[in-house]
Parts: structure tokens; sequence; C-alpha cells
């Protein structure tokens, strides 16, 4: 029986500074070497994902955007999970009448960008936006007529409890959300995704991409619920929310301390015996 190992980065595989450790470099590496199947799934676009995880040796695909897409590790999308006109011009219309800067995440001629009008920026989204400064996604545009251009697949937002938590409340049973505090930042963020773009649906379709029957999950946040809800066993790293926790098989050492990389070469040494 092939088994899919998956993984959030954030939290979970990833240390606080946020990367991947050494220990985890060359130990995930040497078990894809030895035939396991390891992948990803994080909210995380590809581009973002290479730069915390340098030192990974990709081989398989990845679930990036919270299940918005399957990618390949050159970037090619294989699944997309995407919202359609009616509602992503629904979103946007809501978002725009509340004074407020979206990071609108498109696909513009098959090709990801992120596009924003600086003038509604506050400080933590300007932030946000010069971190990425030298992504070759970024679209800076004038109009906000031009951020309903392409393909839509994600919205962020990143601002006052007091703005977004309404927004959050008008859109979590339609569409697919996150309303959190950034681990990192300490700003409330609130990340809008097509009900159909979750990691539990990604997961499924990348299980099924790569011809595997069994789904083992590690996580640590809220947005590793539904993850954990097909997975056939789930490891929750010691530093996980409680929600997430009580959903999970056994518990696992913290991030910190590379509980996903040592828990994957027990198992690999365990099932070669």
């Amino acid at each position: 029986m092939k088994t899919l190992y998956i993984s959030d980065l954030d939290g979970t595989l990833l240390d606080s500074t946020p990367k991947t450790s050494e220990y985890t470099n060359s130990t995930i590496n040497e078990l894809l070497e030895n035939g396991m199947i390891i992948s990803f799934a994080t909210a995380r676009s590809l581009v973002t994902t290479k730069k915390v995880t340098k030192g990974l040796n990709f081989k398989y695909p990845l679930v990036v955007h919270n299940g918005t897409f399957i990618v390949d590790k050159d970037g090619t999308i294989l699944q997309k999970n995407v919202f359609d006109k009616k509602d992503s011009d629904f979103i946007l219309n809501t978002v725009l009448a509340q004074d407020l800067c979206p990071v609108v995440f498109s696909l513009i001629d098959e090709k990801q960008n992120f596009s924003y009008v600086i003038e509604n920026a506050n400080e933590a989204t300007k932030d946000f936006l010069n971190a990425r400064a030298d992504d070759p996604r970024n679209r800076e545009v004038e109009s906000f007529d031009k951020l309903f251009d392409g393909e839509i697949y994600y919205f962020t937002l990143i601002g006052d409890e007091e703005k977004l938590e309404p927004l959050y409340n008008a859109f979590k049973d339609k569409y697919h959300c996150f309303y959190q505090v950034d681990m990192y930042s300490g700003e409330y963020w609130l990340e809008i995704l097509s009900h159909i773009a979750t990691k539990a649906n990604a997961v499924k379709q990348l299980a099924k991409i790569l011809s595997c029957e069994k789904i083992v999950a590690f996580g640590d946040g809220i947005n590793d619920v539904d993850m954990f809800t097909v997975a056939d066993e789930c490891y929750a790293v010691e530093n996980a929310v409680d929600e997430l926790k009580n959903k999970a098989t056994k518990i696992i050492d913290t991030n910190v301390k590379d509980g996903v990389a040592k828990y994957l070469k027990m198992r690999y040494t365990k099932e070669s015996m």
C-alpha cells in the first residue's frame, strides 16, 4: 500500500525563523531518496515555500495556497480549485467598499500574480508587500478595476480586528476563510478562498495523482483541521492548537525540535525492519 506523508510548513515543519533546519533537510532528503512519498500542504505559494525550505530536494507535487493549487516543483499547475467570476466579483466589491487594501491573487494568462492598489494599504500590508518586492508575481496597479483581472483564486487582507471580523462573519459560511493573528507579525489576517479550495480536497487529489491509498498528515494550526479529517493517520506537533491536538492520532515533538522529521525517520526505520 503506497502512503502519502503530507506536512504543513509554518509551525509544523519550519522552525521559528522560519525555515527548515539542517537536520530536517538532510533527514527528509534521505527518506525521499529511500522511497518515502513526502510532500507538503501550505498556505504559502510555491515561491515563498522554496525560500523557507531551501535545502529540501522536492520530488513530488505540493499543495499550496491552502489547497488552491497542486503544483509540480517547477511551478506547473496540475490542479486548480478557484473562484467562479460571480463570487470573486462579489467578494472584491464588498471588500473595496470597506476602504481596505486587498491583495488579490489571480491567474492572468495562466501566470500567477498578486495585485493591489497601494493607496489604501496600512503599514502591515506594506510590510507584506515590501517583503515580496522582488517576487515575480508582484503586480501593483493604479486602478481598482485592474484588481478584477484574470481568474481570482485568493484574497489576503491584513488589518484591524474591527474591520476584518465583520467580513469574516459575512463570508465564512459561503467561502473557505481563515481569520487569525499571524504568528510572526501579530497582525490580524483574513484569507478568503473558494469553498473547494481546502487542504482536505487538494490532499485527496494529490493522493490520487500519486496513486497513494493511504494518507498520513502532520500539522499545527486551524487550517490543518480539514486535512486531518481525510487522513488515515494524523499527527499534531506539541506546539499545535488544542483543536488540532484533539483530532490527532498522536502528539509528536515540536516544530523547533524537528518533530516531523524525527517521526518520519522513526516510521521509515520501523517499516524497513
